[in-house]
């Protein structure tokens, strides 16, 4: 990579920002950084704390919170602008991170290397570690589809994870240990390959903070690039540390985006009343979900 441009989007998670970047500027590097904070209208000094702290930061100021995909298309659409013409986009990389991902030193230059050493890869994702030291299963996925949806939905996954039908889903049956081609890795780190947007597009809007990195994967593949996990790279991932507070909009925002995941990739060839029965399917299991965290304590509440 020629020059790495890192986006984080952030919302009231002024804390976990600051560790986020401090991360960020002890990395080893072999190309040079550009970094840009877009604030989706926190209230939490966020912004004045990031200019004082890092100066050197690019900041993005949302006056409504964009979500995710809204968010990251902000900075997106200034890097992609601000390239020069005769630049190779296939050497120059965009690495979308969530405030609550803390890279190791070493994280951003093996991924970069990685795109450096892989051509045919748009997309590579790192090894995530929850801080109880267990795999985030976020990290490696395949596409919702029907029957993975189904097997994940229905606990069949949970249940067999060792078995490669059953926990499609998750790739819970792959050596979290190998590095692997898969169809999505997940938006809390995913380094892309600049002529991949060019050919994909930007992140979908309809999605608002769920399914934005597993449709833009799909688009991306679909022209022809490839998706790796790449665990010989990794980072901390201090996954649901601000979303407590708001766990059953999540369930909501997690059920839509399946639903328009859905909609979008597999309603077109599927039979109707097929779609209606995922679409039901999808709407059961989300209620579900909202009821059982009514009883859950709040240490414990969660999104699916």
């Amino acid at each position: 990579m020629e020059c790495v441009s890192v986006i984080i989007v952030t919302h009231n998670t002024a804390g976990l920002l600051v560790e986020c970047l401090s991360r960020l500027y002890e990395s080893q590097l072999d190309h040079p950084l550009e970094i840009y904070v877009v604030d989706n209208a926190s209230t939490d000094g966020t912004l004045s704390l990031v200019r004082r702290t890092f100066p050197e930061v690019k900041t993005i100021v949302a006056s409504t919170n964009l979500g995710f995909a809204g968010g990251n298309n902000l900075a997106l659409q200034q890097i992609l602008a601000n390239i020069p013409s005769g630049v190779d986009r296939r050497a120059r990389g965009v690495l979308l991170l969530n405030s609550d991902c803390f890279v190791d030193v070493d994280t951003v230059r093996l991924t970069s290397r990685f795109l450096d050493d892989h051509p045919e890869a748009g997309v590579v994702g790192p090894k995530l570690v929850l801080r109880d030291g267990e795999l985030d299963l976020a990290c490696r996925r395949s596409f919702p589809t029907p029957a993975s949806a189904l097997f994940k939905l229905s606990g069949l996954a949970r249940r067999f994870p060792n078995n490669s039908r059953f926990a499609r889903y998750n790739l819970t049956f792959l050596d979290p240990d190998t590095t692997a081609e898969v169809d999505s890795v997940v938006g809390a780190y995913m380094f892309v390959r600049l002529a991949a947007i060019d050919d994909a597009g930007l992140l979908d809007e309809s999605f608002f903070m769920y399914g934005e990195d597993l449709d833009w994967a799909f688009r991306i593949k679909e022209h022809g690039w490839k998706v790796y996990y790449y665990p010989e790279a990794s980072a901390l991932h201090f996954k649901g540390a601000s979303s407590s507070r708001s766990s059953y909009r999540l369930i909501i925002e997690f059920y839509r985006a399946m639903y328009l995941f859905q909609r979008k990739h597999y309603a077109p060839n599927t039979f109707v009343l097929l779609n209606w029965l995922i679409a039901a399917g999808i709407f059961i299991r989300g209620c579900i979900a909202l009821a059982l965290n009514l009883v859950r304590p709040s240490t414990s509440k969660r999104v699916a």
